[in-house]
Order: C-alpha cells, then structure tokens, then sequence
C-alpha cells in the first residue's frame, strides 16, 4: 500500500502534499450522553464552525498543513464539520472510523448487540465500510482507525475493538491508530495488532507521552511502530518537562523517525462535560493546537534538538507512516 492517496475531509491527497502534520487533534468531542444534558447543548453548529475555521487559519499561519482528527465513531464524531471546515480552508483533515474504550464509549450497545452474534465482524465490517465507501452519507472516506484501551488491564469489549480494526486493517491498507490511558499497555496493543497482521509500521502508539519511562518507549520502537508524543500542553496528566525530556532521550538513541507529535486539543465539546468551564482557563494557555512550534521546539532545540529533527517529527514521520514505507534502520 506504499504511496497510495490518504483520505481526507478534502478527498484524496499524496502523502507528500501534507506539509507539516499535527497527527491527533479534535475539531468536536461529545462523550456519549451528552445529547442527555438538554440545558447544557454546547455550541451550535455555526458557532463550531467558526471555531474551528479560526484554529486551522492559525495552523496555517504557523507552517501546519494537515491534522489527524482521530475521533471515534462514539465520542460525537462530526464528519459533516470536518469536511465544512476543510473545504472553507483548503486544509486536508483526515478522519477516522472506529472505537472508544469501554469506559467512556459506546460499550452498552456494542455489547448488546454481540448478545444476538454482533460482534467484532459487525465491528470489522463497519469500519471496512467506512474506509472504503465512506461515511454515512458525507461522502468522506475514514484515512485511518482509531482503537482505545483504559487502565490497569484492556477488557474483553477493547479486545473485540482491537480484533475489529486488525481485521478492517489488513483487509484495506488503512493504519491504525490508539489511545492509551497513563501511558501504559502500548506495547500490549502493540503486540494484539501485529499478532493479527498489522504491519508495526501501520501503527501509532498513542499518548505515550503519559509515561517518561524510557524502557516503555524502547519497547515499542524496537517492535517497529511510532509513539505519539501528542499531549502537549496538559501539563495536569503529565509535565511538558517530562514530555521533552523523554522525547530527547529517544532523539538520542536514535529513534527520532518513530515519533510523532501532537496535543490531543478539543476544539468544540458537544454538552458540557466539565462542570466548571473556568477550571480549564490555566491549562487552556498551552493546551492548544499552536503549543508545539510556540513553546515546545525552543525547550527541544537547547536540549540538543536540530531543525531537521523537529521537520522529522512534524513532516516526514506522517508522510512515511501515511505512505506506509518502512521505517529506516534505527540512527
């Protein structure tokens, strides 16, 4: 599947035509059940719009030239916006099918559908189809899949959705992308996905960043994927300080062409899930999609860090993933 077109918000785009990527931020979350809280909708959907035209304009302005929206089918994904947004911009979104993890997704149905033989073939196809044919009636092909696991251990139900996505996987060339909770049992995603035919180099090991543990992230670079270091900015899971000091050891043992980067930023929540909106005004100085380039590479470059270093990151780390080239030999 190497150099074949991503698909984007925008329709299909070459690899080489992303520019610098920002590999997983959202435009729009609702945690199932927000549609519940009928006093407390959220913005409209011309007032997100606007957000969200704001926020990529601001990207341009800063040399970015593609995002990852990886929201899954159940935490309020909004294919519609991306596309409105990406069309108004010119800007390729690219977006995902797939599943949340048990705690916060939509676990109550998908289990009750396996109850009457639902299970992860109803999963798999679900994500083939909307990889291949496209999303409802949007139009909009998902470019990649989004699987989730919570802590201390992956459930049954998060075992089905990684089976499901291995399976859409292998049958359509999409690759994969993950949540983790506290920076813990990557490499166990790791290992399911390719025990089951995943290239590791189709994979992203998201939020590892949540965990410095520098044998943690070894790990999994020497099985062949790449670490999202993509939470910068929410210094209350993990201090950006540590965040830059681990990036820089893996800088350093050579493994700076399996990392890519990002800040897991929420533009728009449907609802109102944080009960005290003035609780998210000190982290909201940093938690936001400009962070990385504004704050993050100055701290990276006096630890050593090179602009071809910080170009590797940001541009040819999602172009060889998306290309689905091999990794190059480790530095």
């Amino acid at each position: 599947m190497a150099g074949r077109a991503i698909q984007t918000a925008l329709g299909p785009v070459s690899p080489e035509a992303l520019g610098r990527t920002l590999m997983h931020e959202h435009l729009v979350i609702g945690y199932p059940g927000f549609e519940s809280d009928t006093i407390r909708p959220g913005p409209t959907r011309d007032e997100r719009f606007r957000v969200c035209v704001d926020r990529v304009e601001e990207l341009k302005d800063l040399g970015i030239g593609a995002l990852v929206d990886p929201c899954p089918n159940d935490l309020g994904r909004d294919v519609e916006l991306a596309a409105k947004v990406a069309q108004h911009t010119r800007f390729p979104i690219v977006v995902a099918t797939g599943l949340y993890k048990q705690a916060e997704g939509a676990h109550g149905y998908w289990a009750f559908r396996a109850t009457t033989g639902g299970g992860v073939d109803s999963m798999a196809e679900l994500f083939e189809k909307e990889i291949t044919e496209g999303i409802g009636t949007t139009g909009v092909r998902a470019g990649i899949i989004k699987v989730a696991t919570g802590a201390p251990a992956i459930t049954p139900y998060e075992r089905a959705i990684l089976a499901a996505a291995a399976k859409a996987s292998v049958a359509t060339g999409a690759p994969i992308t993950t949540h983790t909770d506290e920076g813990r049992l990557g490499d166990e995603q790791q290992r399911i996905l390719t025990e089951a035919g995943v290239p590791a180099h189709r994979i992203v090991i998201g939020h590892c960043c949540g965990t410095d543990d520098h044998a943690y992230h070894m790990a999994i670079a020497q099985g062949g994927s790449y670490l999202g270091f993509d939470r910068f900015g929410i210094d209350v899971l993990q201090p950006d300080e540590k965040r830059v000091a681990a990036l820089l050891r893996l800088l350093r043992a050579g493994r700076g062409a399996q990392v890519v980067v990002s800040h897991d930023t929420v533009w728009c929540w449907r609802g109102e899930p944080v009960a005290r909106p003035e609780a998210f005004a000190a982290l909201a100085k940093t938690w936001e999609p400009g962070h990385f380039l504004r704050r993050i590479v100055p701290r990276l470059k006096d630890g050593g860090a090179s602009d071809d270093d910080v170009d590797r990151l940001l541009r040819e780390n999602p172009r060889r993933f998306f290309a689905g080239e091999r990794l190059p030999a480790a530095a």
